[in-house]
């Protein structure tokens, strides 16, 4: 670590306005882990005042989002925070995995067609549409080939997404009251594959330390019966994906990580102004509607994320045993009120957005199981 970071203090910080106890309260714990392996002093949550023009290290709950945002919290590069930074909102959402449907489409402003150019063949069939006049003809191109699912750009954890099997299924949507505010605001229209399993591949930059992981994450049930994200189960390395990649891995496990390294590289390209630090990416392998394999990059994280109590974890155990090759471990969230297993570490109980009860803890294992 160096000098500078050793006179940094942590800090957590959740960016959301009103955002849910569970969030924050994670956040915080984090951020207090952090600054204990870093041997850093954990300050608590930002405050503009308290903690105006300190030198901080900080973990925010969300992407940051433009210069004056960055600015206002002294970030100037991926040395200051366990997160990422971009220019527009857009670009650190699942809109940038696809591209438009013409060239006359709507976008964003400061929106890339690099990007997904250089993505094209790591991503599965979609569209990302900005405006409702656009989506019936995106729809209706899709649909020639199976079932598409609407994912709007700013839902986590799966919520809020629909699969549509005809194009009259999709005229519904559009007829909605809601429909103009949902397209408007971004919606990623993709095939829908079956018999899903989806990898977490990603990076972490923390002080001097760098950590590459694989794995795969699963759903589980809210209080109200909706599958939502509840846990990933990591390999990570100290290293970079050479050093990931140079373990005994299944070949689909193998494509994810050059899936993942294909689209990280088009992000640095396409959006230069981009950095993060803590880098994520979920990649999709099923089959398609004629039964044929598919695999692609979903979305990215660059901010605090499901598996991110897991990957502190690991570095913890790097940390206590820098001879240590690779490790297991694993991030859990479940509705259930239930005693925490034998060696898991909690991170959070209590009330969640949409529930009354949620906790998350971590387990961790050896490598060789």
């Amino acid at each position: 670590m160096t000098s500078t970071s050793r006179r940094k203090v942590v800090v957590a910080h959740s960016l959301r306005p009103g955002a849910p106890q569970h969030e924050v309260q994670t956040n915080k714990a984090l951020a207090r882990w952090l600054a204990q392996i870093l041997g850093l002093k954990f300050a608590g949550s930002y405050d503009a005042q308290k903690h105006r023009g300190r030198d901080l290290y900080l973990l925010p709950t969300q992407t940051l989002v433009g210069a004056a945002v960055a600015r206002e919290l002294g970030v100037q590069g991926p040395d200051d925070l366990w997160g990422g930074y971009v220019e527009h909102d857009f670009i650190c959402t699942k809109a940038i995995s696809h591209g438009l449907r013409s060239h006359l489409a709507q976008a964003p402003v400061g929106w890339s067609p690099l990007f997904s150019e250089r993505v094209r063949n790591v991503v599965l069939d979609g569209f990302s549409v900005f405006a409702l006049e656009d989506a019936r003809p995106a729809a209706e191109h899709l649909l020639y080939s199976g079932p598409i699912r609407i994912k709007p750009i700013h839902a986590c954890a799966g919520r809020g997404q629909e699969v549509i099997k005809s194009l009259d299924a999709f005229d519904e949507i559009l007829a909605r009251p809601d429909a103009g505010k949902l397209f408007s605001d971004g919606v990623v229209l993709e095939q829908d594959l079956s018999q899903v399993i989806t990898h977490s591949v990603g990076q972490s930059f923390i002080g001097d330390k760098v950590l590459s992981y694989c794995g795969d994450q699963y759903l589980t049930k809210d209080a109200h019966g909706e599958e939502v994200y509840g846990g990933s189960n990591l390999l990570v390395v100290p290293g970079d994906y050479d050093t990931l990649l140079a373990l005994e891995l299944p070949d689909a496990v193998r494509l994810a990580i050059e899936q993942a390294q294909i689209f990280d590289r088009a992000a640095n390209e396409a959006y230069p102004r981009f950095f993060a630090s803590r880098r994520n990416y979920d990649i999709a392998q099923g089959l398609d509607s004629q039964g044929k394999s598919r695999s692609g990059v979903l979305e990215q994280s660059w901010r605090m994320g499901g598996a991110s109590s897991a990957e502190v974890a690991a570095l913890q155990s790097f940390v206590n045993d820098p001879s240590m090759r690779a490790i297991r471990v694993s991030s859990v969230e479940t509705y259930i009120d239930q005693a925490l297993p034998a060696d898991a570490i909690e991170v959070y109980r209590g009330p969640a957005e949409n529930s009354d009860f949620l906790l998350k803890y971590v387990t961790v294992k050896s490598y060789d199981g």
